[in-house]
């Protein structure tokens, strides 16, 4: 089975990519000669994974899917959210994001946070949403080479080790976007 993920996110892709089975070929949008930006408008994580895999099976007519996950800090009323990617403002940055959130922690005693992928999926004319929740906290300096944006300074509940300190298989088993692809993947497999 043929799935394209709409991402340039070229992390995000080689973790999927670790995560499906062998019966599913993965798709970049540059495999599809998709060079075109798709703006993320709306303001939730559903709304712009279904605006993401409704560009790619309207334009490309490709069965796909897309996913948009967000940082929810719980004092900071679940900011940075649907503004993660973008959260220290144009162009989008990992570092200067992470340095604004923890400056915006610096004098809260809460770092409670957790981590929220949705993924959906356009299949044969039909769409499906699956979800995947990462708890942790916030750690007050980074910690770790591993990973991409917020990675560094999130450590999951129950663990020592923040996400950018485990090797992808580890981090694949627990994260967000793990959880949310093993129910697509759990999915596909019975579709």
């Amino acid at each position: 089975m043929k799935l394209v993920f709409a991402t340039n996110n070229l992390n995000k892709l080689k973790e999927v990519q670790e995560m499906l089975p062998n019966s599913i070929e993965l798709l970049s949008l540059k495999d599809i000669s998709c060079f075109d930006e798709i703006d993320e408008t709306e303001t939730t994580l559903e709304g712009n994974a279904k605006l993401k895999a409704d560009y790619i099976t309207n334009k490309f007519g490709y069965n796909c899917f897309a996913d948009d996950t967000g940082l929810e800090v719980e004092s900071l009323d679940g900011k940075p959210g649907v503004y993660s990617a973008r959260f220290a403002g144009e162009p989008a940055n990992s570092e200067k994001n992470m340095q604004k959130l923890l400056i915006d922690l610096e004098n809260k005693s809460n770092k409670k946070a957790q981590f929220r992928t949705t993924v959906a999926l356009n299949i044969d004319d039909k769409k499906f949403l699956f979800e995947g929740i990462c708890k942790g906290e916030i750690l007050t300096q980074k910690q770790g080479e591993k990973g991409f944006g917020y990675d560094p300074i999130f450590k999951p509940k129950g663990y020592q080790k923040s996400f950018a300190e485990m090797s992808s298989t580890a981090k694949n088993k627990i994260s967000h976007r793990g959880i949310a692809i093993q129910k697509l993947v759990a999915f596909l497999k019975n579709y």
